[in-house]
């Protein structure tokens, strides 16, 4: 079963006056509140669940999802409601809810044996757990009764219930065997290997893998269901510049882009409010499954941006920016952090069931009357309305396929997808190309206010450190490929937000998340849940980025404090690599996993290494690339195993094996010529390099960490660029185009 996302359901539904809460309502998850009203004996992830296992001796049912999965809400809504199984799970069983997104550790160990022992994973996540909190049966959706194909939950839990009054021991054993299993088949480790693999094999082969599942017409990489995973694509740039003048360099950049002008220019891009939707459910980028989750926009503002870079094409920045607006105008909390994401399904009116898509699918007869000035000009009768329509392909009948839609709730209704070129859609009418795309943008922003009075989708307000921290990356790099200062301000007040609410000054760890209080405040849970390999990670990558944007030193020096308590916190020193989670955190899990798996979000280990490669640059300090080259070799069977599976970090073997650079400009951080130069520098695609600021100060934090820079001198007092390999640099350079010339070499 997918990862989906629907059900527009406020945090904790309003319960019917019979109706009395359990547990879950004392917690802060969107998640779990949405739960706190079933007729279920629930407890959250703890102590107090596991030792009544124990005493009782009850299996655990353990459900893992989160507020805008589709499938958790049909599952609650045909099971959890449901009084007789309520009364089995209470009776039989210590059932434990978790939100996957706050507990990533609980969730990866327990998908690691879903998938190991079923046909695949997804969410919910559905399994039963011996009181050891060893796994024993697992899987994803269950319907409620049984059915031609399917066994119904509730048969399930009767025959989980009698097998373990009847089998227990045996069930016991197999789960202790499983568990056994598990563990030696997770583990990454560098083993006799002293050196990672060669990076030349692991990016052909990576790249000969994406090639061969390719879709030529549409992009992307799979039939259907179509996910953006825009680590593929960052794969395909970085290939590409290291391939510029062999055909596959060529193919690997047409494969990018066309993807990303399809994807941005399919319905799973919302064209009249921004920002992209989670997945396409057909192979065309057509038809989305319509939840927006924050990890998703942080990551695309960055590979639209960089194919801005790479191409030129207006088309690519217009999109990051898009995107951005989006989130700085529905995702932000006023302290400057974003929210996690908002939900697919909403009602169509109020007081009405949520339906899959309502707030974003529209009718014919609904843009007629919104949109029915007549347009001056054209070759036949038009009115703005019809024009919006020919360009984005509504019709009377709807442009959902039946099969997309199996419970008939999108009849009639068309999601926005661009059918024709601008050029085309002008020559169809006989308009100026210039006229139509102001039509098209002044119909799309009637549309977005017209919107404005619909019933919102569901918004998940908590805030994660790790989505943050991409979305500084997205803040920050688009900021400064376009030279928009405003992007790049948005970015520091998140960075802000997370020093001022997500650390921990005195261990100097980081918090996993916060939530959106009321009158605008911000609440933690207690105790606090410290942060993940991936919180950590992501932020520093976001802060590299931020100081390469802004030029702010203490957002570098607060990189270092991070990357050095992760080391503490997560570093394996005898296999190498990082652990996903404190080793005192567990709370008893049978795994303590390295994650090995560049998805829809890229692994930690993969963007630690990359962090570990800058954070060597900005400071010279061996340790860290030591870290590096040992990380790599833990996962070199993975990358020669299955290189496609780890995208991001086979980018990362390959900056390892060739020469960073180190771009220094030394100016006056606010003269013009100093502003130039950095601009030039964002301008161009260079993804291996760290770019340094030196302003003169010896005193300075990057002057005490690579005392080289106090050689560096300004050429006739202009502000002046220094391109430096291998502890050896180029002549100085003054001139923005000079600079250009020697980077594009």
């Amino acid at each position: 079963m997918p990862a989906g996302g629907k059900g527009s359901r406020p945090s904790a539904p309003t319960p019917s006056p019979q109706k009395t809460p359990n547990r879950l309502i004392n917690e802060k998850s969107p998640y779990l509140l949405q739960h706190a009203y079933n007729p279920v004996d629930w407890y959250p992830w703890g102590q107090e669940a596991f030792d009544k296992a124990r005493k009782e001796n009850k299996p655990i049912f353990l459900s893992v999802g989160y507020s805008t999965c589709h499938w958790c809400h049909m599952m609650e809504e045909e099971s959890f409601q449901n009084e007789e199984i309520g009364r089995l799970l209470s009776e039989d069983f210590v059932s434990v809810k978790v939100d996957r997104e706050e507990r990533p550790d609980v969730d990866k160990v327990y998908m690691t044996f879903v998938q190991a022992t079923s046909s695949g994973g997804g969410w919910p996540m559905n399994v039963w757990l011996t009181p050891n909190l060893q796994p024993f049966v697992g899987g994803t959706y269950f319907p409620p009764e049984d059915g031609l194909t399917r066994v119904g939950f509730r048969t399930v839990l009767l025959r989980i219930r009698d097998q373990w009054k009847q089998n227990k021991n045996t069930l016991l054993e197999n789960s202790q065997r499983v568990t056994t299993a598990l563990l030696a088949r997770s583990e990454i480790s560098m083993g006799d290997r002293q050196l990672p693999p060669s990076a030349s094999t692991m990016n052909s082969r990576c790249f000969q893998q994406l090639d061969e599942g390719y879709d030529e017409e549409y992009g992307g990489f799979a039939e259907a269901p179509k996910f953006p995973t825009p680590v593929i694509l960052t794969f395909l740039f970085s290939y590409w510049l290291g391939h510029r003048l062999s055909q596959d360099g060529a193919r690997a950049q047409q494969m990018a882009l066309h993807s990303l002008k399809m994807m941005a220019n399919g319905g799973i891009r919302d064209h009249v409010g921004q920002g992209f939707h989670r997945y396409s459910t057909d192979r065309q980028w057509h038809v989305p499954h319509f939840e927006k989750m924050l990890y998703d926009q942080g990551q695309l503002a960055v590979a639209y941006s960089q194919a801005f870079q790479i191409s030129g094409d207006e088309f690519y920045s217009d999109v990051a920016k898009g995107i951005l607006h989006y989130v700085a105008r529905s995702l932000i909390h006023r302290s400057g952090g974003f929210y996690s994401a908002e939900d697919a399904d909403s009602p169509p009116e109020r007081n009405m069931r949520p339906k899959e898509g309502a707030f974003y699918v529209w009718t014919v007869k609904e843009i007629q009357q919104l949109l029915p000035d007549s347009v001056s000009g054209a070759t036949e009768p038009l009115t703005s309305g019809q024009l919006l329509m020919k360009h984005y392909g509504l019709t009377e009948a709807g442009n959902i396929s039946p099969t997309q839609d199996p419970k008939g709730e999108l009849q009639g209704q068309n999601v926005l997808t661009v059918r024709y070129s601008l050029e085309l859609t002008a020559a169809r009418f006989g308009l100026d190309v210039d006229a139509v795309r102001s039509l098209l943008n002044s119909g799309l922003e009637k549309l977005l206010q017209a919107r404005k009075h619909r019933p919102r989708p569901h918004l998940d307000s908590k805030m994660l450190a790790a989505w943050n921290g991409l979305m500084v990356s997205g803040f920050a790099v688009t900021g400064a490929v376009l030279g928009v200062d405003k992007l790049i301000n948005y970015a520091t007040n998140c960075a802000k937000f997370l020093k001022r609410h997500m650390f921990d000054v005195a261990s100097g760890r980081l918090k996993r998340m916060c939530y959106a209080g009321s009158g605008g405040t911000l609440e933690h849970s207690t105790p606090p849940c410290w942060g993940f390999l991936e919180d950590y990670a992501f932020v520093v990558r976001g802060l590299l980025d931020l100081y390469e944007a802004s030029q702010e030193s203490a957002w570098l020096e607060w990189a270092l404090r991070l990357q050095d308590t992760q080391d503490r916190l997560f570093w394996d020193t005898r296999g190498g690599g990082y652990f996903c989670s404190e080793a005192e955190l567990g709370d008893g899990l049978p795994l303590r996993l390295k994650d090995d798996q560049d998805g829809a979000e890229p692994s930690a280990n993969s963007v630690s290494a990359h962090n570990l490669l800058r954070l060597h640059g900005f400071t010279g300090h061996k340790d860290w690339m030591d870290k590096c080259v040992c990380l790599l070799t833990a996962f070199s069977e993975r990358m020669r195993r299955v290189p496609v599976a780890l995208p991001e970090m086979v980018r990362a073997l390959s900056a390892h094996q060739q020469t960073l650079k180190q771009i220094v400009i030394c100016g006056d951080p606010q003269a013009k010529d100093t502003k130039a130069l950095l601009q030039c520098v964002h301008s161009i695609y260079i993804p291996n390099k760290v770019l340094i600021l030196a302003d003169g100060d010896p005193s300075s934090f990057l002057s005490r960490q690579l005392p080289f820079l106090s050689t560096l001198r300004r050429l006739e007092d202009r502000a002046t660029a220094y391109v430096c390999e291998n502890q050896a640099c180029s002549m100085p350079i003054t001139e923005p185009n000079e600079l250009r010339k020697m980077l594009h070499q």
